[in-house]
């Protein structure tokens, strides 16, 4: 038995390189050492759900790794659903120990979390990773390693609610946990305010300065609201020169790319372009479920794999959303005195979430607007003769994107366009061709399908 516990362990190291941040935690490191039943390797599990689930998406990562570290080939892996252990009584009370004190961790003197302003749920530890953030988040952790060295400036776009404030701090907890150095954060709209007032007091701007100069880091969230604001973009431009000539570490936090924020002069897009520009995408199903589940543990309150996996398959937005429709269900359940939560009462108590998520469908007319103010061309060069490639590409797109994100057929697009069966069909197989091989027209079809409120994983998906 010691032999398959040697290789559970050599198997775990193995797997904690293959799966991205909680994944791991959430799926295998819950997991117990296996017993060994002839040549399939057995695993006791908490439920049916987390069986099948651990079977269809895991099992052959699991087995490859026990192979790696030294499992004879062949073998077979089986999840079997554990019985519940009775309570153990009591112990009687001269059993009962006082708790040994140990002393807490020294803390290096320095700036607190409370004073940089910083939530203290937002840490590594409590991000959830999967496909849609795994770059970010490893790059943030290097940036933490090593702040003013390693992406500067790291710029991390997406939509809203999906962890990217989140992701920024996480950067300030572990600094200032290592005491390498001061931050500072701050919202955009909160450096607006602070500037406007030394602008309506006429008090001296060296203060200002001061405020955002002298700190080792320096994160600002939401930073495509310098939009318009001449002023502070000039005070902006300079303190960031400064920083980084200086090698501080600079965060910036936007709901789209430097390239995409209007009325951003051209040497601020030239700098927040020259470190690390990385994106966090809506998450996946699995990734989902695995926030579900993180996010309860901290609760004695329990739902049903059933009614996780409801939420996770219905409120797809962001994260935020995610949270919230778990928080509801769990503060139902706590104030309701109810044992159980049923899927109808679970259906009833998220209706308004569940309206909000469910848009409405697109038209040919919304995307070919998305498309053309993408491509600032005018709306009628979509359903124009023009052969030139800086519209016929555009309008190929179009047809794509009507195609992926519509339901409307190839007869019925060509139509909208004022083109055959036949183009409709020819435009959306290039398009499908060039999107695995070209980058910047993938980007532009993800941001183009980002901003109808769509998933842009949906564009490498084989269409029926």
């Amino acid at each position: 038995m010691d032999k398959v516990i040697e290789l559970w362990q050599k198997a775990c190291t193995l797997l904690k390189r293959e799966l991205a941040g909680n994944t791991y935690e959430v799926w295998i490191g819950v997991l117990k050492a296996p017993t060994l039943s002839g040549k399939t390797f057995v695993f006791a599990v908490d439920n049916e759900f987390q069986a099948d689930w651990l079977g269809d998406n895991y099992a052959k990562m699991i087995a490859d790794a026990l192979c790696a570290a030294g499992a004879p080939a062949g073998i077979d892996l089986s999840f079997t659903v554990a019985p519940q252990e009775p309570v153990a009584p009591a112990p009687p009370p001269a059993e009962i120990r006082p708790p040994v004190a140990t002393p807490a961790p020294a803390r290096r003197p320095g700036q607190s979390a409370q004073e940089a302003a910083l939530n203290p749920e937002f840490t590594f530890e409590n991000f959830v990773t999967g496909p849609s953030n795994s770059w970010a988040y490893n790059a943030a952790g290097e940036v933490a390693r090593r702040p003013g060295r390693a992406y500067n400036p790291l710029f991390i776009y997406g939509p809203t609610g999906i962890g990217k404030t989140h992701l920024m701090q996480a950067i300030g907890h572990r600094i200032l946990e290592k005491g390498n150095g001061s931050i500072r954060y701050v919202t955009c709209e909160a450096m607006l305010n602070d500037y406007v007032d030394c602008v309506s007091h006429k008090e001296n701007f060296d203060n200002f300065r001061k405020r955002y100069r002298r700190t080792d880091v320096l994160m600002v969230d939401d930073i495509q609201f310098l939009t318009g604001k001449e002023g502070l973009q000039e005070e902006f431009f300079n303190t960031y020169n400064e920083l980084y000539t200086r090698h501080k570490q600079i965060i910036m936090t936007s709901d789209r790319p430097p390239k995409e924020i209007a009325g951003l002069t051209d040497r601020l897009v030239s700098r927040f372009g020259e470190g690390l520009v990385t994106q966090i995408e809506c998450p996946n199903f699995e990734t989902r479920l695995a926030i579900l589940r993180y996010k309860q543990s901290s609760s004695e309150v329990r739902l049903s794999d059933e009614l996780l996996t409801f939420i996770a398959n219905n409120i797809t937005s962001n994260v935020r959303a995610l949270e919230g429709a778990l928080t509801s269900a769990i503060s139902y359940l706590s104030l309701s005195g109810n044992a159980v939560l049923t899927l109808d009462e679970l259906r009833g108590l998220l209706k308004d979430r569940l309206d909000t998520e469910l848009k409405k469908d697109l038209t040919c007319d919304e995307i070919k607007q998305a498309v053309a103010a993408y491509y600032n061309l005018r709306l009628t060069d979509m359903s124009s003769h023009h052969r030139q490639r800086s519209v016929a590409e555009p309008r190929q797109l179009a047809m794509f994107l009507c195609r992926k994100l519509t339901k409307r057929s190839l007869p019925e697009i060509g139509n909208n366009f004022g083109k055959t069966h036949a183009t409709a069909y020819h435009s959306c197989m290039k398009i499908q061709g060039r999107l695995g091989m070209e980058r910047e027209l993938f980007d532009a079809a993800a941001e183009i399908t980002r901003q109808l409120g769509r998933d842009p994983a949906v564009l490498m998906q084989v269409q029926d």
